[in-house]
């Protein structure tokens, strides 16, 4: 399912990806996904952009803090 972000002022591709999926390093699916926002580097208010949907894949060679594990 593929989501809806309105930007707001000096909002950047980096900045996105944090506010949206939590971490800035999906900031260049976000920008697959918006290819005729590509030239914009700071966003004016208002911009709506689409947020892809991302699987994450988790390593079980992760410590379990790392892998969101919790002793409950």
């Amino acid at each position: 399912m593929l989501n809806a972000y309105t930007t707001a002022a000096g909002d950047t591709w980096d900045i996105i990806s944090y506010k949206t999926l939590g971490s800035e390093m999906y900031k260049n699916a976000i920008l697959e996904s918006n290819e005729a926002c590509r030239e914009i580097f700071i966003f004016p208010a208002g911009v709506t952009l689409i947020i892809p949907e991302i699987t994450l894949e988790v390593s079980e060679d992760l410590p379990p803090w790392k892998r969101g594990v919790t002793n409950e």
